[in-house]
């Protein structure tokens, strides 16, 4: 009696043998279908194309298609200044809910410029300029309708950060403030570049998790810098590190710290965390928060005035400088070695102000079911940060902590930043020396208040649980801001998120690929258990274009799958495998190194006595395919639309087994 295994074995082996024989010697089976080419394109047209997709995906001149020059001239202006476009629409029911708006950002942002100021190592004065002018270039160019502009804390700190290690701000004041104005220009000249040339996408290289990383660890380390006002500590460590900062206050304990100072800036603390609580319990008291630091710096001005504590200790802002904005234009460098600098650090703060800007723009645009137009908000953030700097402002962007008072404050267009500037002016104007008796305490309560919003556990929450390498960059730019310092933590961010890509584009997946019973559809047999094999036929998957950089790892590791199921099949004594289906529908492109790989991965196997069938390439790499004659080499009868015609002609008599 023979052996029933090696019978079935042998039968089957011979079935697939004789189908192999049939695909080898003689033409294959006619498929249903061909695999299409597309049509033939010159260079240029190809070229415009490609350029076209790259730099004008969202065809920015549809809008002037068949129009006249009149038109189209209105059209252009509209496009540089869309208020002319919602300008003559504009009526009195929008201005009510813009007033509103406006006024109520307005008491948000007088308390919070200043403290803001404090952060960048400027003059209180600075923080209350830069919400002037900027809302007011920003209200003419923008396109977004709920974005709140001035000064924000991470910018204001990583500013002060990066301008300090270049210049004292105490010892050389002049420098340090020529250097400001410095990177704000370069911060808006590459704002606006950005926009004009349409790269926008450079922006988007930080990713969602690292920004995430690098807001918190931002907030935590604006938070540790307010303990030096919120505690009365007179000396005080540059550095913004955890260690540092927590040795600098322990150090202070005994003898630098102010009770009068820490009772104003506790109470005071506790009554923003109250207000702000009530805001998020019950969306419709959301004025409470919006005006509590204003109130909070009316009563600590007050309250200190009354009492005298400055005679005890506690430290106040003593002079804000009175009047609008003087002329900076003479004051930034076009030369030297500070140019260097400046456009260094203008680069750097400009990216980052223009991300944070963009996702509040479009977070708020989404709300409300807009488009917001992302190159354009580049040329207006750059074009308001370039007049801003030669009217003595530092880098404004989008701050969202004002932005979403001014959206629940029924703002409708981009006038409610008009009004707070409008506001500001007046303060500016008037108000100035009253805030001289305000107590730093309370501006450093406001900041922390403001910050602890940055702070998102949940968003770091969802990211461990969806893709760990990218909590490993949302951490990495966290502990880098908090152990190290913020460049650190923003050069970490933008390193791991850079090793990202280059791990997923020079290492992409390669899957197995089964028949699910009785279809014609064959899926990765990983997520589909019930996927079953074709025998003496191996199916692989790759997800990815093929290029220069990833090339040699795909072919090698179908040689690895290839191996591997060998090894297998030969340990339980079934047939060998004859084909090898490469489903290359996911495949976009394929470059040079490419087809090389696909050469070597043919010759390799035609050694072993295996075939090489290609299954559903795409437009583009057929193209490629043909100029390259590979489909010369490895014949145009194995190439196939789909993988079950591939497997019906290759082993027909297995598939219907199967």
């Amino acid at each position: 009696m023979g052996n029933p295994v090696h019978d079935e074995a042998g039968a089957m082996e011979s079935d697939i043998a004789s189908a192999a024989s049939s695909c080898r010697h003689a033409e294959y089976a006619p498929s249903v279908h061909k695999v299409g080419f597309p049509p033939k394109k010159k260079l240029v047209e190809e070229f415009t194309e490609t350029f076209k997709e790259t730099f004008f995906p969202d065809d920015p001149l549809r809008t002037y298609k068949d129009q006249p020059k009149s038109r189209k001239l209105v059209l252009a202006l509209q496009s540089l200044f869309p208020i002319l476009e919602w300008g003559p629409e504009y009526n009195l029911a929008k201005f009510k809910g813009d007033i509103i708006a406006g006024l109520t950002i307005a008491s948000l942002c007088i308390p919070q410029d200043i403290g803001y100021a404090k952060l960048a190592n400027l003059d209180p004065q600075f923080g209350l300029y830069s919400s002037l002018v900027p809302p007011l270039i920003y209200a003419i160019m923008g396109s977004s309708r709920d974005i709140a502009i001035g000064p924000v804390a991470v910018v204001s700190l990583l500013l002060g950060t990066l301008l300090q290690n270049e210049v004292d701000p105490i010892k050389d004041k002049v420098n340090y403030q020529r250097l400001a104005f410095t990177a704000t220009f370069f911060a808006g000249v590459t704002q606006a570049l950005l926009g004009c040339l349409r790269l926008g996408f450079v922006v988007q290289f930080l990713s969602h998790a690292a920004i995430v990383g690098f807001m918190a660890g931002a907030a935590i380390t604006i938070a540790l810098q307010q303990l030096k006002g919120f505690l009365g500590i007179q000396k005080f460590t540059k550095k913004t590190d955890i260690i540092s900062v927590m040795k600098s206050v322990w150090g202070s304990a005994h003898h630098g710290w102010n009770w009068q100072t820490i009772l104003i800036g506790a109470s005071f603390l506790a009554f923003l965390l109250f207000t702000k609580y009530i805001g998020k319990k019950r969306k419709n008291l959301f004025w409470v928060a919006a005006i509590a630091p204003l109130i909070s710096v009316v009563l600590a001005t007050l309250f200190v005035y009354l009492t005298h504590a400055e005679k005890h200790g506690v430290q106040i802002v003593n002079h804000i400088k009175k009047g609008i904005n003087p002329s900076s234009a003479d004051q930034i460098y076009f030369s030297g070695s500070y140019l260097t600098k400046g456009i260094r650090i203008g680069v750097v703060s400009g990216i980052i102000a223009l991300t944070e800007a963009i996702a509040i723009g479009r977070t708020f645009a989404s709300m409300k079911d807009y488009e917001l137009d992302g190159n354009k908000e580049m040329v207006a953030l750059g074009t308001m940060n370039i007049v801003g700097s030669l009217t003595s402002c530092y880098v404004a962007t989008g701050s969202f902590s004002r932005s979403a008072v001014n959206y629940m404050a029924g703002c409708h267009t981009a006038v409610s930043n008009i009004i707070m500037s409008a506001v500001v002016f007046l303060t500016l104007k008037l108000i100035t020396p009253l805030f001289k008796y305000t107590p730093n305490a309370i501006l450093a309560s406001i900041i922390i208040s403001a910050v602890i919003g940055l702070i998102d556990f949940e968003a770091a929450l969802l990211i461990w649980k969806i893709d760990k390498l990218d909590f490993l960059a949302c951490m990495g730019a966290f502990f880098g801001v908090v152990f190290i310092s913020v460049e650190i933590g923003l050069l970490i961010a933008v390193t791991i998120s850079f090793a990202k890509i280059l791990l997923q584009v020079t290492r992409p997946r390669t899957v197995l690929l089964g028949n699910l019973p009785r279809t014609k559809i064959y899926r990765n047999i990983e997520q589909y258990p019930e996927a079953t094999k074709i025998p003496g036929v191996l199916i692989v998957r790759v997800d990815s274009a093929i290029y220069f950089s990833n090339s040699n790892y795909i072919k090698e590791r179908i040689l690895r799958w290839l191996r591997d199921e060998e090894e297998k099949l030969e340990a339980k004594l079934l047939p060998r495998i004859n084909f090898l289906i490469i489903e290359m529908s996911p495949v976009t492109d394929i470059d040079t190194s490419g087809i090389h790989a696909l050469q070597e991965l043919y010759k390799s196997l035609q050694k072993r006595d295996l075939e090489l069938v290609l299954a559903n390439p795409g437009p583009v790499v057929m193209e490629k395919l043909r100029a390259s004659d590979f489909m010369e080499l490895m014949g145009h009868n194995k190439i196939f639309l789909t993988v079950d015609e591939a497997v019906m002609t290759c082993s027909p008599k297995a598939r219907e087994d199967v």
